[in-house]
């Protein structure tokens, strides 16, 4: 268990810096969903189910979705200029 753990805390590391560093924003968004599941799963893990449940709700779900809605409008915002 301990080493599940720790190896949980070294992807949530990797992901948060990988998220920061990362080239193009979609996979910024992907990492950052992940980083959410790894988030909730050590909540869970802590025995904070309420929190778990809040963290993949909100932020693997609803603000990822927000992220994708965001990027999406930017893209069209940007396709219709290179047409004028």
């Amino acid at each position: 268990m301990r080493l599940f753990i720790l190896i949980l805390a070294v992807f949530l590391i990797v992901c948060a810096i990988a998220t920061c560093v990362h080239k193009t924003l979609l996979a910024s968004i992907i990492i950052f969903m992940a980083y959410s599941t790894i988030m909730s799963l050590i909540w869970a893990m802590l025995e904070s189910p309420d929190l778990a449940i809040t963290e993949a709700a909100v932020g693997a779900g609803v603000t990822s979705i927000l992220f994708f809605v965001t990027l999406k409008k930017i893209r069209a915002v940007e396709d219709e200029q290179k047409t004028d």
